[in-house]
C-alpha cells in the first residue's frame, strides 16, 4: 500500500485527481474526506493542507505527494521529485502598482514586500545584495499594496489575470514552478515496488500528452525522405495501399512540433494527413 497526498483544495487538487484517473486509478473519495482508498489500486489519497505537506512526508505520514515546485523551494528542499508532471505551471515573482515606476531590482532596497513565501524571497534579495522589510501573509497578499500594508509583494503567478485586478504589475520573476511528484525520504520496499508501479503508469500517460499519433499517404519514391521527418519511435509503420505505387505510413510526433512536421510533411510529399490524439504510450 502506498500513501499519497495531494492538495485539499486549490489549484492542484482537480489536475492531481485528474492524473491518477488517467493513470486507471479509481478513487472512493466523497465530500469532505480526508482519506480516501483506491478500488483498484494498493493506494489511500490524503487530503491535506499544501503547507503541511512536508512535514506529513518527513514524518512518514504518507510516501508521496504532488506538489508545486514553489512550495518545494519554501518548504521541502530536502524532498526528493521523482516525476515532473507538467501541469499546474506558475510562476513566482514580484509585483508591484501599476503606477510605480520599477528601473529593476535595487528599486526593492529599503522596501515593504508582502509575500506568503519568506524563504524564497530572502534567498533572492540575499543573491541581489538587497535588504527589505518582508510582511508574510498566509493568504491574498495582492491586497497588501492597495491597503497601504506593503510596497510590493512576492507571490505565484499563473495568468496574471489577478495581479490586473489588483492593479499591480509584475516586474521580476523568480522562479518557474510546474507540479511534481515528491517521495518520502524513507518508505517500505512494499511501497517502493507500488510507487515505481505508479511512476511507469503516469510516465506513460505524461509521454502521451506530449505526442500525437500522425497517418500518412504517401508515393512510394517518398517514403524515405519522409521517414526521416517522421520517426519519434523506432520508425514509422509502412503498409502499401490497394492504389498501385502508394503506402500508408503510420508513426509518432512530438506535439510541440506539430506544425513545423506537418509543413515539412507536405512539401515531402505527403497527402491525407490524419493527426490523431494517444491515450497511453507504452515503451
Amino acid at each position: 500500500m502506498v500513501r499519497i497526498a495531494i492538495q485539499k483544495s486549490g489549484r492542484l487538487n482537480e489536475d492531481s485527481l485528474s492524473l491518477l484517473k488517467s493513470c486507471g486509478i479509481s478513487i472512493d473519495n466523497g465530500k469532505d474526506q480526508l482519506k480516501a482508498a483506491a478500488r483498484n489500486f494498493p493506494m489511500e489519497v490524503f487530503y491535506l493542507r499544501n503547507g503541511d505537506i512536508p512535514q506529513y512526508m518527513r514524518d512518514g505520514v504518507v510516501d508521496l505527494a504532488i506538489l508545486g515546485e514553489n512550495l518545494l523551494a519554501e518548504k521541502g528542499e530536502d524532498l526528493k521529485v521523482v516525476e515532473q508532471l507538467g501541469f499546474s505551471k506558475c510562476r513566482v515573482s514580484i509585483a508591484v502598482p501599476k503606477n510605480v515606476r520599477f528601473k529593476g531590482v535595487q528599486d526593492l532596497e529599503g522596501k515593504r514586500i508582502a509575500t506568503s513565501y519568506p524563504n524564497t524571497i530572502n534567498n533572492f534579495l540575499a543573491a541581489n545584495k538587497i535588504k527589505a522589510e518582508l510582511h508574510i501573509i498566509n493568504g491574498s497578499v495582492e491586497i497588501a499594496p492597495n491597503i497601504g500594508l506593503a510596497d510590493a509583494i512576492c507571490d505565484i503567478v499563473s495568468s496574471g489575470s489577478t495581479l490586473f485586478k489588483n492593479n499591480l504589475k509584475e516586474v521580476v520573476e523568480i522562479a518557474r514552478s510546474e507540479a511534481v511528484l515528491v517521495q518520502a525520504p524513507s518508505v517500505s520496499n512494499e511501497a517502493e515496488q507500488t510507487i515505481q508501479k505508479l511512476r511507469f503508469r503516469i510516465q506513460s500517460v505524461l509521454r502521451a500528452k506530449q505526442s500525437k499519433y500522425i497517418l500518412l499517404n504517401a508515393p512510394n519514391d517518398k517514403i524515405e525522405s519522409i521517414s526521416s521527418i517522421l520517426p519519434v519511435l523506432k520508425s514509422p509503420t509502412v503498409l502499401p495501399l490497394a492504389q498501385k505505387g502508394w503506402s500508408s505510413m503510420h508513426s509518432v510526433i512530438n506535439a510541440e512540433d506539430f506544425w513545423e512536421v506537418i509543413d515539412q510533411l507536405k512539401e515531402a510529399g505527403a497527402e491525407d494527413i490524419l493527426v490523431c490524439p494517444i491515450e497511453k504510450m507504452v515503451l
